[in-house]
């Protein structure tokens, strides 16, 4: 891909850079931590972003001490387990499958509520889809804050949700480290489909 061919200022380009064209998923991470405060900045941005009829079905767990990550470490794959244990911040993107609740504040001109309460088949793919798109947004908001994300699918769910989730309507979709990643640990890139083969003009 012809990064160079884009259309850009030096601005964008500096921004694209840390969102999509330098970016990397990390394997491993610095001894650098990540303020609260950032991660609340993230969501201020990410929050932002649309969801059908902006139900906001994103919950985000952050692991930040010690003894939370244990709690995660039965769930992880094994090749996962040090780049979770080892990383500033593990968020845990779970989805709220009760997400209509809060629809007459978030959507108040309709009845948002009552809609998914007369139509419960929708529920679930709504919740999946939007918890998952918000969830996209949030890490480049992250990485537009200067934080390398590193998202996993190597853990077993039901072990997460029993643990974090018991008690609630929220299920884990996946785990995503936060931090500043070590370049000494990243792979090289791995090839993308070119448009021509992801793409179709009709």
């Amino acid at each position: 891909m012809d990064h160079q061919s884009l259309q850009t200022t030096p601005a964008d380009t500096a921004l694209l850079g840390k969102i999509f064209t330098e970016a990397r998923s990390q394997n491993g991470w610095l001894d650098r931590p990540v303020p609260h405060r950032l991660l609340e900045q993230i969501h201020e941005l990410a929050c932002l972003a649309p969801t059908s009829m902006n139900c906001s079905p994103l919950r985000i767990t952050y692991l930040v001490t010690a003894e939370a990550k244990e709690r995660l470490r039965p769930a992880l794959a094994a090749g996962n387990v040090d780049k979770m244990m080892t990383c500033p911040v593990v968020a845990i993107f779970a989805t709220d499958f009760a997400f209509a609740e809060r629809l007459p504040f978030l959507f108040p001109h309709t009845d948002g509520k009552g809609f998914f309460e007369r139509n419960p088949h929708l529920v679930e793919d709504t919740a999946l889809r939007n918890a998952t798109l918000q969830a996209g947004y949030y890490m480049l908001a992250a990485r537009a804050l200067g934080l390398d994300c590193g998202p996993i699918s190597g853990f077993d769910a039901k072990v997460v949700d029993a643990t974090f989730f018991s008690e609630s309507w929220l299920k884990s979709n996946f785990i995503c480290g936060l931090g500043h990643g070590d370049p000494a640990k990243l792979f090289a890139r791995h090839p993308r489909l070119s448009f021509e083969d992801a793409c179709q003009i009709l």
